[in-house]
This record gives structure tokens, sequence and C-alpha cells, in this order.
């Protein structure tokens, strides 16, 4: 959808990996403080995309990274920004929170 090399992972997929312990991924949630505050996943991690840039140290490229925003579009730019920067492990949330909720699954307050 946006660009052939940002790999895509749905709402139901995404639900069995934050469901299994020891998954070994991390979801980053790209929305700004406010979107994010009205639910996001579970295990979420809150890092709005205009400060993804000056966060990058903060990840490791070996580890895997799920981009999450409202619609998809500014998480598959989250995507394709860390794979300029090298990482390979990172998966866009095919609808983002849209997508998420439509699937049946409930928004988690970040802790």
């Amino acid at each position: 959808m946006f660009g052939m090399n940002v790999k895509e992972i749905d709402a139901i997929e995404l639900d069995k990996w934050v469901s299994t312990p020891d998954h070994g991924f991390r979801v980053i949630d790209v929305r700004q403080m406010s979107e994010i505050a009205h639910g996001t996943v579970p295990k979420a991690e809150a890092l709005p995309l205009s400060v993804l840039p000056a966060k990058i140290h903060e990840f490791s490229r070996e580890e895997k990274l799920v981009m999450v925003c409202h619609s998809g579009a500014r998480s598959a730019q989250a995507c394709m920004f860390m794979q300029q920067q090298g990482f390979s492990n990172v998966y866009n949330l095919r609808g983002g929170m849209m997508g998420w909720v439509r699937s049946g699954f409930p928004a988690h307050r970040l802790a």
C-alpha cells in the first residue's frame, strides 16, 4: 500500500504477538500524545513520529518493531524512516488503530 518494502501486520496477528509472553518485539505508537490518551495497543510505547529521529538511538537494529498510528499512514512513514536507518525488522499495523478496533480489539490506556 505505501511501498513494497514496508512489511505489514494485521490486528489479529498483532494480538497474537502481544498475547505471547517473551514476544521479543516492541510496539511503538507514533501518534500525538493527545491521540494516544484515547487508547492504544496493549504494551505499546508512546513515541510521536516527530520525536522518532531524536530517539532512534534507543532502538536495536536486531529487535522487531511494530509501528502504530490512527490509520496506518504515519506508521508507514515511521517504518520507511526506520528502514532508511538500517532497521529491517519493522512492521506497520495495517489500518492502524482504526483497523485494531474494527477487528474487535479494545484500545488500552497507557500505564
